[in-house]
């Protein structure tokens, strides 16, 4: 039976009671060091529609000049509507995006306004007074 002073008892609490400060510790830290994926998947989406356009632009050109003997005329014509269209769905999910992120964000504080200070926030040079 053992004593209630018996030091390997307290070693073992002492090193439960260390244990249970490193988790909450490693627990704070991954709350922290998680990043939100949503954002980069957001990010691969507008290159993939980038991609998407250009190479979709690119197709149909060739197919255009395939059917209508156009030969560089339609692939040209092609990649400009593909990239066109591409830089219009690219910026309207960025602009979505940007909405979400304000939204979540809320609102931005305003720095209040201070007129103070009459100097320009630069030091005075040398054989300059104060007030020149």
């Amino acid at each position: 039976m053992s004593q209630p002073t018996d030091p390997h008892q307290e070693a073992l609490k002492r090193l439960e009671a260390q244990l249970d400060a490193v988790n909450v510790q490693r627990a704070a830290r991954d709350r922290r060091g998680k990043f939100d994926t949503g954002a980069i998947g957001a990010g691969y989406k507008l290159v993939a529609e980038l991609i998407g356009g250009v190479l979709g632009g690119l197709g149909l050109g060739w197919l255009f000049d395939q059917w209508a003997g156009t030969s560089p005329w339609g692939l040209l014509l092609g990649v400009l509507v593909g990239t066109a269209l591409a830089m219009f769905l690219i910026s309207r999910s960025a602009g979505r995006m940007s909405a979400q992120a304000t939204t979540k964000a809320g609102p931005a504080t305003s720095v209040p306004f201070d007129d103070e200070d009459d100097d320009d926030g630069w030091p005075a040079g040398p054989g300059q007074s104060k007030r020149d």
